[in-house]
């Protein structure tokens, strides 16, 4: 990638792209006409990068080792960046605040904070030279109903949405919009599984739980990336936005 590729038109980085949010985010944006540099951990594998690109025309699987390393790649190899989905995954492990476990801590803390915080300055940097662009950080809308035994996933969550806010404020007057999606019931093999939610009795529970009764779609929350990253409504910057079927 020593080079920089013909014009790809509009550029998109995915982070974790087979993972929560990144299967809707990578064919939202292709679909959109994206260039789409999907960084994920099995990507260090060549058979793998090669098996996700089948099919997904626009999509581009990077070899990056870290998120913030697929930042890096998408503008030396495009000479752009016009979105990034700093699509942040962790186990939401049952975890009793007396039994806190500092190392366990410090592991979520890197995926959940570290990580995005470091993709929004790689990001910032070269957006800010271009004169705008739009960042997604998805998190979590677990904070705002924190469970027992969930109080590390749940205030992790809670502090990259406030991070992605704080950013926001900064980087507005720079042409930046950046955002907070902070989904719960999104169908992922990741936190809703098909073999537990997709049942008729998971289905059932679903219509107990919350206002739409169902889980939100992959398509869905591609949309709502597209939209965000499309600059017709720029003004709106800085948000959390909750996608949970009515559930907050």
């Amino acid at each position: 990638m020593s080079t920089p590729a013909p014009s790809a038109g509009r550029v998109a980085v995915v982070t974790h792209a087979t993972r929560y949010a990144g299967p809707g985010s990578v064919d939202g944006l292709r679909k959109a006409g994206y260039t789409v540099l999907c960084h994920d951990e099995d990507f260090l594998d060549e058979a793998a990068r090669t098996a996700f690109e089948e099919g997904r025309d626009g999509a581009v699987a990077c070899d990056a080792k870290t998120p913030a390393g697929a930042v890096g790649q998408a503008v030396k190899r495009y000479g752009r960046l016009d979105l990034v989905v700093s699509n942040d995954v962790y186990p939401a492990r049952y975890l009793p605040v007396d039994q806190a476990d500092p190392a366990e801590l410090r592991r979520a803390a890197e995926a959940l904070l570290v990580a995005p915080a470091g993709v929004i300055a790689k990001a910032a940097a070269h957006m800010k030279r271009r004169g705008g662009g739009h960042i997604v950080l998805m998190t979590s809308a677990a904070p705002l109903r924190p469970e027992s035994g969930f109080a590390v996933y749940s205030s992790l969550r809670a502090g990259a949405s406030a991070y992605a806010r704080a950013a926001a404020r900064e980087l507005a007057p720079h042409g930046v919009t950046v955002h907070a999606v902070a989904p719960n019931f999104l169908e992922s093999e990741t936190y809703y599984p098909e073999e537990l939610w997709g049942t008729e009795e998971g289905r059932e529970r679903l219509r107990g739980l919350l206002p739409a009764g169902r889980l939100g779609t992959a398509r869905e929350i591609g949309d709502l990336v597209v939209f965000l990253g499309s600059g017709s409504a720029d003004f709106l910057t800085g948000d959390v936005i909750n996608f949970t079927g009515g559930w907050a």
